[in-house]
């Protein structure tokens, strides 16, 4: 977590994000957690969760409810972005990558005459 960010946050969101970094960690005690603004508004906080599980949606689903109350009934405009991590990323590209396997000829049948 960016430790310069973090102290700029209001209370508010500076509790959203501890309440939402706590549930991703207690669920996945190796997760990295990298918090900062928004790329495209700084007004907006994201929370970026790398983990090493197979489907990033899988913590998305874990804070989804939470995520939105804070943003619809708290107006804090906060998101969790869950991404795989590198090694993650690299087995599926391998694996996409692969060819596909060549399913064994079949015997050519005689012609029916």
């Amino acid at each position: 977590m960016s430790e310069r960010y973090l102290t700029d946050l209001d209370p508010r969101r500076l509790d959203a994000v501890r309440e939402l970094s706590a549930l991703i960690t207690q669920r996945y005690p190796n997760a990295a957690l990298f918090v900062g603004p928004a790329e495209e508004d700084p007004a907006v906080t994201h929370i970026t969760a790398m983990v090493d599980i197979d489907d990033p949606d899988e913590v998305a689903d874990l804070v989804m409810d939470r995520m939105l109350q804070f943003q619809l009934d708290e107006d804090i405009p906060i998101y969790v972005i869950p991404i795989r991590t590198p090694e993650r990323v690299a087995a599926l590209r391998q694996q996409l990558n692969r060819p596909a396997s060549i399913a064994p000829a079949l015997p050519l049948l005689a012609t029916l005459g």
